[in-house]
């Protein structure tokens, strides 16, 4: 399986297992029969259960075309829709645990989503092979759309979980001292976290007080280094965003 590396502020690279063609592939048929699923159900209601069909008599080729487009709609904005309220998954990627992530780190955007679904266009002409083509010449196995929007589908199995990377045991105690850290995210914590504990490990310390300065320049606070050391800081940031966050064990 290939990997990503995706470059964080810090500059530090992270690594992401991308979801393999057939895991794609599966997930797409998986989307491909909710879709069909949805077809059948919404003409069988208009058709047999309403009784509508009456609707169409008279009508010319292109007015019953309209009539079927109008019907079959959700089908056609189906992954637009899916990836933007789940946040780059489908139904689909959900259960085969893949997202769609921005390769330069940030999470993808309505507009991404939209880039890709307006290439899927492409993607899907000639049975699908224009797309399975790219993913298979491509670096991170991305079809054109997720070329262009600038995303690749990264699988979840056995990454682990946000939560569990930021966790710190906090004591009943515990007094914070940086309020300032609740405008940080999940995401921005398990980046901070993952960067420090890579850094302790080989004792990087530009890695550490690049990440120091960073952090301050982000929350807008001082340290007095005659007081707390820069992993201090750090230490103390990741406990004062789990005492706020109520993220505990």
């Amino acid at each position: 399986m290939s990997q990503i590396a995706i470059n964080t502020s810090q500059n530090v690279n992270i690594s992401f297992n991308t979801a393999s063609i057939g895991e794609r592939m599966l997930a797409f048929i998986i989307d491909l029969l909710i879709r069909v699923a949805y077809v059948v159900i919404v003409l069988y209601l208009f058709f047999n259960i309403f009784d509508l069909g009456y609707l169409m008599n008279g009508l010319d080729e292109w007015s019953v075309r309209a009539v079927y487009i109008v019907l079959t709609f959700p089908v056609y904005i189906y992954p637009l829709v899916m990836e933007s309220l789940m946040e780059g998954q489908t139904p689909g990627k959900k259960l085969m645990k893949m997202r769609v992530v921005k390769i330069d780190g940030y999470q993808a955007s309505f507009g991404d989503y939209m880039i890709r679904w307006v290439f899927r266009i492409v993607d899907v002409s000639f049975g699908g092979v224009i797309g399975l083509i790219s993913m298979v010449v491509s670096k991170n196995n991305q079809r054109l759309g997720d070329i262009a929007a600038g995303t690749a589908v990264i699988s979840l199995k056995n990454n682990i979980n946000i939560s569990h990377t930021i966790l710190e045991n906090i004591q009943d105690n515990y007094i914070p001292t940086f309020p300032q850290v609740i405008a940080l995210s999940d995401n921005d914590m398990r980046i901070i976290k993952d960067n420090y504990t890579k850094a302790l490990k080989v004792d990087d310390r530009q890695i550490i007080s690049r990440l120091s300065d960073k952090i301050k320049s982000i929350l807008k606070v001082e340290v007095d280094p005659t007081k707390m050391t820069e992993r201090q800081f750090i230490h103390v940031i990741i406990k004062d965003y789990n005492y706020y966050t109520g993220k505990d064990n």
